[in-house]
């Protein structure tokens, strides 16, 4: 079975579990057992419309699954998942010109 890898800010709710096996050949069957075995995390992930939220990212090895086949991208029992959030932050910077 695919292993999902979760960041350290998800991790409250997976009950501290850092990584989880969870069935499924594609990534949106990973991620429908995922937020069925942890139902908290499905705000966090995913939108009304089933979709990954813009902020976060998952890939596989290297690859962002966006530029894969997006939650139809197939999986192996040995593939292994990582969820990254986006992280937003600093300080906005503002430029007024002048006519």
């Amino acid at each position: 079975m695919p292993t999902l890898k979760i960041p350290t800010p998800l991790r409250p709710y997976t009950s501290g579990e850092s990584t989880i096996t969870l069935p499924g050949e594609t990534v949106a069957e990973v991620l429908e057992a995922l937020v069925e075995r942890h139902p908290e995390l499905k705000r966090h992930l995913l939108g009304d419309n089933g979709q990954l939220r813009p902020y976060v990212n998952l890939f596989l090895k290297e690859e962002n699954v966006n530029q894969l086949q997006g939650l139809e991208t197939p999986l192996t029992e040995r593939d292994t998942l990582l969820i990254i959030p986006s992280i937003a932050g600093g300080k906005e910077h503002r430029r007024d010109h002048a006519p």
